[in-house]
């Protein structure tokens, strides 16, 4: 990190923090808090509701998921263009009908107030985690850099982003996050320029596609019927399609992004917006870390990219065995070359047979590779215990410290940061408006100003963006930070989802019914979790986590015809008495 670096950094941050402050001064009431006075347009919700999902952790993790695993994930968001469809005709309209300031205020007016109180909490549990991890992710990618403590760290971005989200709420949310996805964009399609760049003269873009290719790094569908595998087709577009019904019908912190909207036309064209860019800027995304593939290929690589775990293992008594390890590695990558130069060679005369053969060969070097890591995990455990091994989050922010020019890794670090900042204010400012108006206003007794509640909602947001600050304080990478995400929503939403599928669609099922099927149905969907996902190690779980979307909805909604039919047999003999 250079002056320019550094210059280009704090002056991106300190410009996002000074102007979402300067932007929204003055909010004097609910409406301009918490749904930013309904002026919204709709490409202003568009950006945001997509800045709001593009959080650090995707543009830190997608990139080593495409890495490690190819370019599947892209299944993820099959289901994403059909949810927006279906929230645009079915939840905005009836949203903006009640006029209702939350996602959950709407469960109240069709159950009771016990259905919208619990809702509300599971909201809390699941974004109140999801706002700590998005705080945890970015601190990694400074603790690198800088060398700093990630305890420190995780208060500094806490604070910056608490500074200008209390002070503002949903319009200062809303305004940042245009200039945060123009910032965003902008970095990536610099850093792929440069990647292609870096490559050998005679690998064009195309050649590249094809190298990876022959890693199976290109594998974007997958018609497997398999529970087991976590994204398939299948899981996309049932899984991920109750996931994306879930996340942006009835998440709060999206919801909110909406809300604001100045009619339910412009609401839905920024959903429609969403849903039409979505899928592209996840799949460039994985592109990005496929492409970082092929330029490690050619260069070398560290047997793990955390800095910190080869730090641990190099200073230990286990130095030996890890530096045999890396000499063998460094001869792996000089085959690894050779295969590649022989598959290219290959490929520009036509020679199937050849292409064919080098292809053979690259695999089982992937294969050698893979080992080699596997046991370099090994030995930094035995190193230290507590040390961390997974790496598929360090694999982008590495590429960027080592091999882009000083001025643009700056610009990356700000791509990274403006993600987490805007994120990380959309859940806390939806986190502050729930606890305000779905807990602290509905079961307040005295009526309060509305002066009150805009002060009652920023105490809110800033107890929570501490609270947030305490979590990213004790989370750990997991498997991958933007699984780990899905799966703590996974773990709720389906459940969530599946009570407001009772309130749109079926009159019949009365709060009872509701209430009780849903305490039920998150009890057993965490004991599926558990059971057959939870205790298993990654990529080897009995039942890939999408499925607890679908498996939540399904069950509260059975759950609750059930208790609504007990409920009438229960009753039917007091009325023919």
């Amino acid at each position: 990190m250079g002056i320019l670096d550094w210059t280009i950094l704090c002056s991106t941050l300190l410009f996002i923090v000074v102007y979402g402050v300067w932007k929204t001064r003055g909010s004097k009431n609910v409406n301009d808090y918490v749904r930013g006075g309904k002026e919204a347009q709709w490409w202003t919700i568009g950006l945001s509701v997509m800045a709001t999902q593009a959080s650090a952790i995707t543009f830190l993790s997608t990139p080593g998921q495409a890495f490690h695993d190819g370019m599947g994930f892209v299944q993820f968001y099959f289901g994403l263009p059909l949810a927006m469809i279906i929230i645009c005709l079915v939840f905005v309209p009836l949203y903006h009908k009640m006029k209702v300031y939350t996602a959950y205020e709407f469960l109240e007016g069709r159950f009771d107030l016990k259905t919208r109180s619990l809702a509300a909490i599971l909201f809390l549990i699941q974004r109140g985690l999801a706002a700590g991890i998005t705080i945890f992710a970015p601190s990694i990618i400074l603790s690198a850099v800088l060398g700093w403590d990630l305890r420190t760290l995780n208060v500094i971005i806490g604070t910056l982003v608490i500074i200008y989200t209390v002070s503002g709420g949903t319009k200062a949310v809303s305004v940042t996050q245009k200039q945060q996805m123009l910032i965003i964009m902008t970095g990536m399609f610099i850093t792929f320029f440069f990647i292609l760049g870096y490559l050998p003269a005679d690998i064009s873009f195309s050649k590249a596609l094809k190298i990876a290719g022959a890693s199976n790094k290109l594998e974007i569908l997958d018609f497997s019927m398999d529970t087991k595998s976590r994204y398939t087709f299948w899981s996309g577009i049932t899984g991920g399609l109750f996931l994306a019904l879930a996340y942006f019908g009835t998440d709060q912190s999206q919801v909110q992004r909406y809300l604001s909207g100045k009619t339910v036309r412009e609401s839905q064209l920024g959903l429609v917006f969403n849903g039409i860019f979505k899928i592209p800027m996840q799949f460039f995304i994985l592109l990005v870390g496929v492409m970082v593939f092929v330029f490690y290929q050619y260069n070398p690589s560290p047997l793990n990219f955390n800095p910190a775990a080869t730090q641990t293992v190099m200073e230990s008594e286990f130095a030996d065995d890890y530096k045999l390890l890396q000499e063998g590695q460094v001869a792996l990558e000089a085959e690894k070359r050779i295969a590649q130069n022989n598959f290219s060679a290959a490929l520009e005369i036509k020679e199937y047979a050849a292409v064919k053969e080098a292809k053979a060969q690259i695999i089982r070097i992937n294969r050698k590779d893979s080992t080699n890591r596997a046991i370099a995990k090994t030995i930094i455990k035995q190193a230290d215990n507590s040390a961390e091994t997974n790496d598929k989050d360090y694999v982008f922010i590495h590429f960027i410290l080592n091999n882009l020019p000083k001025g643009l890794i700056g610009l990356l670090l700000a791509v990274i940061l403006s993600a987490a900042m805007s994120s990380t204010a959309s859940e806390l400012n939806a986190l502050g408006t729930i606890t305000a108006l779905d807990l602290y206003k509905r079961n307040h007794i005295k009526e309060e100003t509305d002066q009150h509640y805009v002060k009652a909602s920023k105490w809110f947001t800033l107890a929570w963006g501490i609270v947030a600050i305490a979590i990213a304080n004790v989370a750990n990478l997991f498997d991958n930070l933007i699984q780990l995400v899905n799966i703590i929503g996974s773990i709720f939403y389906g459940n969530v989802l599946g009570i407001f599928l009772l309130a749109f669609f079926f009159k019949f099922v009365k709060g009872n019914a509701v209430f009780f099927a849903a305490v039920l149905t998150q009890i057993l969907v965490c004991v599926v979790y558990y059971n057959l996902i939870h205790i298993h190690p990654a990529g080897e779980e009995k039942l890939g986590y999408l499925w607890l979307n679908f498996i939540g909805a399904a069950m509260v909604i059975s759950f609750a015809f059930i208790f609504e039919a007990f409920d009438r047999m229960l009753r039917r003999p007091l009325a023919m008495n």
